[in-house]
């Protein structure tokens, strides 16, 4: 008993001691951390592609060429930047983690056609002439990093990116239209490419993966100086539907647009075709200009 109480006594001690500690210092030790580790580096969210025969399956898929500029954001280890050098491309490539871009610059050393940053692709200006993409991006940015290449004043003419298949999905609008898929659509063509095994990556991820590809249209479904107010009538439409006592429009009008359009009604079941919005949008912005 005696013993038993001795060990407590030490043990209370010793928690004293720690939380003495903590409340000088552990404040500071956190700010610290906070400060310098905001988030984790992108290469610890990434899942690499490291076969020669599947990156080139991959890009044997696409239309890049000799003469095409292509943005490689994440280039890691360089296994899919040495697939694009060797077709002649020029590669403007970015990558975040120091110690794999100083890696790259050693091993790239003689490579004219390779221009590498070592920073954060946010903050990273984007080519001022045409440009492709094609990347393993990090699972963990996916929607900031195609909402940055989608919306930029000098989108890619096309990108390729290697995302988790929900993520593909909702950018596709399957199995039905999403804000990200409806956001995108006016402006860029989308298809699911490849299907990816997961032991294809390195290290394997815990989800499915896709090969997604975008392709700008010519002449977009909506100006670009319209895209904010598409923005904000997707976001009320979809908050309290487009008709109705707080909708954008009476279900008198939404069936006449449709109607002189050609296009179906609108179901009871909800679920709205991207060339349904659009409809909807074009007759609710003539009707508030006129």
């Amino acid at each position: 008993m005696k013993e038993f109480t001795v060990t407590k006594k030490r043990d209370g001690l010793l928690l004293c001691l720690v939380l003495l500690i903590w409340n000088e210092w552990g404040v500071f030790f956190l700010s610290d951390y906070r400060n310098n580790c905001t988030r984790a580096p992108l290469s610890v969210s990434q899942n690499f592609l490291t076969s020669r025969v599947l990156i080139n399956r991959l890009l044997r898929r696409t239309d890049i060429s000799r003469s095409d500029l292509v943005l490689e954001i994440g280039a890691g280890k360089g296994h899919i930047t040495r697939e694009l050098l060797s077709r002649g491309c020029r590669v403007f490539a970015v990558e975040l983690d120091r110690a794999l871009s100083e890696k790259l610059t050693v091993k790239f050393a003689d490579q004219p056609n390779l221009r590498l940053v070592c920073g954060d692709f946010f903050k990273t200006q984007l080519p001022s002439g045409p440009y492709k993409v094609f990347s393993n991006i990090p699972f963990s940015r996916t929607t900031d990093i195609l909402r940055r290449l989608t919306a930029a004043a000098n989108p890619p003419q096309e990108a390729w990116l290697v995302l988790e298949k929900g993520a593909a999905c909702r950018f596709c609008g399957k199995p039905g239209e999403t804000l990200q898929s409806l956001l995108l659509k006016p402006f860029f063509d989308t298809e699911i490419l490849y299907y990816f095994r997961r032991e294809d990556f390195h290290p394997a991820p815990r989800v499915d993966c896709v090969l997604l590809h975008l392709h700008r249209k010519a002449a977009p479904d909506i100006p670009a100086s319209e895209r904010e107010t598409w923005h904000r009538f997707l976001e009320h439409s979809l908050r309290y539907g487009i008709c109705g006592s707080r909708g954008l429009l009476s279900r008198r009008q939404a069936a006449a647009a449709l109607r002189r359009a050609g296009l179906k009604p609108l179901t009871p079941s909800g679920d709205i075709l991207y060339v349904q919005w659009l409809c909807l949008f074009r007759y609710w912005r003539y009707s508030a200009q006129n």
